[in-house]
């Protein structure tokens, strides 16, 4: 299997709550910016691949961290696709390097007026319940694909979905280092029995992360929760 020609396009699966993959779009948007490739951000849920059983579905919920962040976020994409880019980054700044909480309603009411846009749009996301629709639409679409959590980058080979998980960074590479990074993913395409190749983190490494995403841990109002990977 290979790429027919260059990847021009991608579907980016993203939780705002992950801080790995907002790391990630970043990577993700100056490759944009210097390839111009083309991404349709879609959405994943953590909290419902990692809910414990028994306990209720985050649609079931008035309000849920991640999930009603990204029913906003859907609700945006229905206007202009370009609206939810926009959103995105400053939902993620505001949580990821700012240690704000844009998980709460009044915050993501100021986001968007930050951006321009009626803050009154947060109550109609929540009060229109195709919103759940769309959310749970994307995040099927990756478990039906084998995935389990975000970043996951979605790319149409030969006519077909293909996904990956990652890659998983801090410190996104920026200019010729981010296209390379963009070409070595590519190549994971041409090798669909390659599951994984991971790089063992030493205290350092840990340090770093700990260090990267303090923002995110200091803002958080959740207990993170992970269940094994396949």
């Amino acid at each position: 299997m290979k790429p027919s020609g260059d990847v021009a396009r991608v579907a980016f699966h993203f939780d705002i709550m992950c801080p790995y993959a907002f790391q990630t779009s970043i990577w993700v948007r100056e490759v944009r910016d210097r390839l111009g490739i083309e991404i349709d951000w879609r959405f994943f849920s953590l909290e419902e691949v990692n809910r414990d059983e028994g306990r209720k579905h985050p649609w079931e919920r008035e309000w849920s961290y991640g999930w009603s962040m990204m029913r906003i976020g859907a609700l945006l994409r229905r206007e202009d696709p370009g609206l939810l880019d926009r959103w995105y980054l400053a939902a993620g700044t505001a949580l990821h390097v700012d240690g704000r909480r844009p998980h709460r309603r009044e915050v993501a009411e100021e986001l968007l007026a930050h951006l321009g846009l009626d803050p009154g749009l947060v109550a109609e996301a929540i009060a229109d319940p195709s919103t759940h629709d769309e959310v749970r639409r994307d995040h099927e679409a990756v478990l039906e694909l084998g995935g389990w959590g975000v970043p996951t980058l979605v790319f149409d080979v030969d006519g077909r979905p293909h996904a990956l998980f990652g890659p998983v960074l801090v410190d996104p590479p920026t200019g010729a280092g981010a296209e390379r990074l963009w070409q070595l993913v590519l190549g994971w395409l041409e090798f669909p029995h390659i599951y994984e190749l991971q790089r063992p983190k030493r205290p350092e490494d840990l340090a770093l992360i700990a260090e990267t995403f303090e923002p995110y841990l200091t803002a958080r109002d959740w207990i993170s929760v992970q269940k094994e990977t396949p």
